[in-house]
């Protein structure tokens, strides 16, 4: 996108100068000699860095720029002011400015000031939508269940504080957003949140992943690499599948937790970081200590805090909020509002061995495959249709305290079936999954009359 530079000078001459040498840098450019005029056109044309000519008659520089702090309080504005005004320029900086040049400047150097600053806040700017990208990417923690309640009251004591934490549980139960979530409401929420999957990485790769390298450091290091721990400087760092982490790296790891400082792969430079450590894991690393694939004393060192991520079907409660959720991120225009009442019940019935992540896939499909407005049973997968009816037999009988009499409970069933199928002897012997001459007999033994 063009740049759209606004000049507000009560010179008329100095604002023709000005529009002409920034359409010569490729910038649209419009201008105006009064403070005033300069605050309407801002908010009609939404410029991208505003020149602003510090003396001026009816509203100075410095009114000027409290107001347009007030409008935009991210637009750069670069100050112009005489020589001898060096005090004022330095107030005009403590209210907001974003650079000051002094009259006479050389064109030049004014040139430089404004590509260097809208830089600056072309940056600033990404770093707010990846932010928010990351937001939108994981979502948030959702759940009225008793044990998200118990996690999220967890993360909320955990995340003010600066310790280690360990995050557990099934895959796809959530543990990233849980230590995303642990950043974003951290007093580390604008430093950066680097992830590493540990069990994506080579093992002869991961240790410069982790701690980077110096040029020469071994074949195909053409150049210094940063590691993600100095990435992660004054933030927080996800290992995630910390239980498939080499031996070696565990030890190289449980060092830097200790003493806050690495060397690069094929360096001497002792580097100082300062960075919260979140691991996650899908295993129980109390087995792998015990199999002697993870070091016992970098396990105490993560272990903290731990966060235990309930499965899905130990917290069904919330599949309905989860599934909701879901079809607002996959449906955002409303054309498909909701989910029918049957195919509810048919998630809320699944195991979902899966977890969230099975769920968030199963709402993506029927969103695709849905052709009316609501989610249907026909939309969502056989495998759900096929253990909903599993589950239905299984729940047909239940066997109370005092115990139950399998013959009563035989002679019942073929009742049952027998009236079902309006005394039909082959039906009947159909719906109990046992042939024609089996019925015949086991009713005669219960004394069952089939005329």
């Amino acid at each position: 996108m063009i740049a759209k530079i606004l000049i507000i000078d009560d010179e008329e001459h100095m604002c023709w100068a000005l529009e002409r040498a920034m359409r010569q840098e490729g910038y649209q450019a419009i201008s105006t000699t009064r403070g005033a005029r300069g605050l309407e056109l801002i908010k009609e044309h939404a410029p991208t860095l505003v020149i602003l000519d510090l003396k001026m008659p009816e509203m100075d520089g410095l009114e000027v720029l409290k107001k347009v702090r007030e409008l935009s309080p991210r637009l750069p504005v670069v100050m112009l002011t005489a020589h001898g005004s060096i005090e004022t320029a330095i107030e005009a900086m403590k209210l907001g400015a974003s650079d000051y040049l002094t009259k006479p400047f050389d064109l030049d150097e004014l040139k430089l000031v404004i590509k260097q600053n809208l830089q600056v806040s072309q940056l600033a700017s990404e770093v707010d939508f990846l932010r928010s990208e990351l937001q939108k990417k994981y979502s948030q923690l959702i759940g009225q269940s008793p044990a998200m309640q118990e996690v999220i009251k967890l993360i909320d004591r955990v995340a003010q504080s600066n310790a280690t934490v360990l995050i557990t549980g099934e895959s796809g139960t959530g543990k990233e957003v849980a230590a995303v979530t642990i950043h974003q409401h951290s007093p580390r929420r604008d430093g950066p949140f680097v992830p590493v999957n540990c069990a994506a990485i080579p093992d002869n790769l991961l240790e410069s992943e982790l701690f980077g390298h110096e040029k020469g450091a071994f074949t195909g290091a053409l150049h210094r690499k940063p590691g993600r721990f100095e990435l992660a400087h004054n933030g927080t760092l996800f290992l995630d599948e910390i239980a498939e982490m080499p031996l070696n790296m565990q030890a190289k790891l449980l060092r830097v937790l200790q003493e806050k400082a690495f060397e690069r792969v094929g360096g001497t430079e002792t580097l100082k970081v300062d960075v919260r450590v979140i691991a996650a894991t899908n295993r129980n690393l109390k087995d792998t200590m015990e199999k002697g694939q993870f070091r016992e004393d970098l396990y105490y060192r993560l272990n903290v805090i731990q966060i235990n991520m309930p499965a899905l079907r130990d917290r069904k409660e919330d599949i309905p909020l989860l599934a909701n959720h879901f079809l607002h991120k996959f449906a955002p225009s409303g054309k498909i509002s909701r989910i029918s009442p049957a195919a509810m019940q048919l998630l809320t019935r699944y195991h979902w061995p899966g977890n969230i992540r099975e769920l968030q896939n199963v709402i993506e499909r029927a969103v695709i495959i849905c052709q009316g407005q609501e989610i249907t049973p026909a939309d969502l997968p056989k495998e759900l249709l096929v253990t909903s009816e599993q589950a239905t037999r299984q729940n047909l009988i239940t066997i109370p305290d005092g115990g139950i009499s399998l013959e009563e409970l035989e002679k019942e069933l073929i009742i049952k079936a027998l009236e079902k199928s309006g005394g039909n002897q082959t039906r009947a012997a159909q719906l109990l999954g046992i042939t024609r001459s089996a019925l015949l007999y086991r009713s005669q033994k219960h004394g069952i009359s089939l005329s």
